[in-house]
């Protein structure tokens, strides 16, 4: 028997696409895509039960069949200078996925690295609680003795927040990606197109994809030739999609950086959708391995295969990136963070309310359209 089935990962930021298969071959991949996949304990210990399968039928149903809407999933980027020894944990990049109900439209948003929270107290790394930046949550919550962190402990932490500041209970799962492993997943569906919607200049990389020199004193701390990117539709390779949706220094800052990303991710879904992987094998090998190499994945009990099963209707089309506006906080002159505007708070409460494609019909200017 033959079904055509689609993968569909999400999670953030890396998807990928099989169709018209032989339905082993697929539950093959799904299988190797559970392996590849590392698989913690993200959220820490809940009173509230992970979901269970349903009791299998006759014929019994796919794996995910009986995930149900809508869902919520938080992801976790994490920059290239968190991943050397030593250096502490910050949540660069913050995004909420929500799925609705029936489980055929998605909506993206991102929250900003400086934006002003209550973080609660958190007994695992003795943290009292405080009122800062979200991005110093992971750091206060992954606190190790010896001064190690923990990723895994600090995402507990940085979910507590989040949901503290959104109104959102429970995360259905929760996802980190390393920056680093974003070069390679991009690189193995054969880079992406993106819309350059203003002109960005990195501060990071040299128009050959070198790393700019450090520099003591030179603008932004690098000197040497910059990477520029400017409007117009173009084709990216790994490094440099990595490198343009990293960009903060430019009109509009980092909100401007957060619409970037989102974009990435609404290319990488693209790009992912038009391939047939299980046609070429050794490019299939490719995205599973620099999927390991990119996320850390936690379903509450449930495996990313039945994530992807569940998921496997949403398209780019029915994907909706939203940016909510915000501005600087300053106190006595210095800056202490971002503040979001009203909009975020029927944002959330739409979402949580599962009405989400009303409130984007009522503010349309903060959809992203390319």
């Amino acid at each position: 028997m033959t079904r055509s089935t689609r993968l569909f990962i999400v999670l953030g930021l890396a998807l990928a696409l099989v169709g018209g298969a032989a339905y082993a071959a697929v539950q093959a991949t799904l299988d190797r895509v559970d392996s590849a996949i590392p698989q913690v304990d993200l959220f820490g210990p809940s009173e509230e039960p992970s979901p269970s399968p349903s009791p299998s039928a006759s014929p019994t149903p796919p794996a995910g069949a009986d995930l149900k809407g809508p869902l919520n999933m938080l992801i976790l980027g994490r920059d290239t200078r968190e991943e050397q020894k030593g250096s502490p944990a910050h949540g660069d990049v913050v995004m909420i996925l929500h799925v609705n109900k029936d489980l055929t439209s998605a909506y993206l948003t991102s929250l900003p690295r400086d934006l002003l929270v209550d973080i609660p107290a958190f007994a695992p790394s003795r943290f009292r609680g405080e009122r800062s930046k979200l991005t110093h949550a992971l750091t206060y919550g992954a606190r190790m003795p010896g001064g190690k962190y923990d990723i895994a402990q600090g995402f507990q932490l940085l979910a507590k927040t989040v949901s503290k500041y959104t109104g959102i209970a429970r995360f259905d799962a929760g996802a980190v990606i390393s920056f680093n492993g974003y070069i390679r997943l991009i690189n193995a569906i054969g880079g992406v197109d993106i819309y350059v919607d203003q002109k960005v200049v990195s501060i990071h990389r040299r128009p050959d994809g070198v790393h700019r020199a450090v520099c003591r004193g030179c603008e932004h701390g690098y000197s040497g030739p910059r990477m520029t990117y400017n409007v117009g539709n173009r084709h990216m390779n790994g490094w440099q999609a990595l490198d343009y949706a990293r960009q903060r220094y430019i009109t509009g800052s980092d909100y401007a950086r957060q619409r970037h990303q989102r974009q990435l991710i609404k290319a990488m879904l693209t790009k992912a959708l038009s391939m047939d992987l299980l046609a070429d094998p050794t490019k299939l090998d490719d995205v599973l391995t620099a999927l390991g190499e990119t996320f850390t994945f936690d379903g509450r009990g449930r495996k990313p295969s039945e994530f992807v099963y569940a998921l496997r209707n949403i398209r780019p089309a029915n994907l909706t990136l939203v940016g909510l506006p915000g501005g600087g906080v300053f106190s006595g002159g210095a800056y202490r963070g971002e503040r979001l505007g009203g909009d975020q708070t029927t944002y959330f409460a739409a979402l949580r309310a599962d009405k989400l494609d009303a409130w984007v019909k009522s503010h349309p200017k903060l959809v992203n359209t390319r």
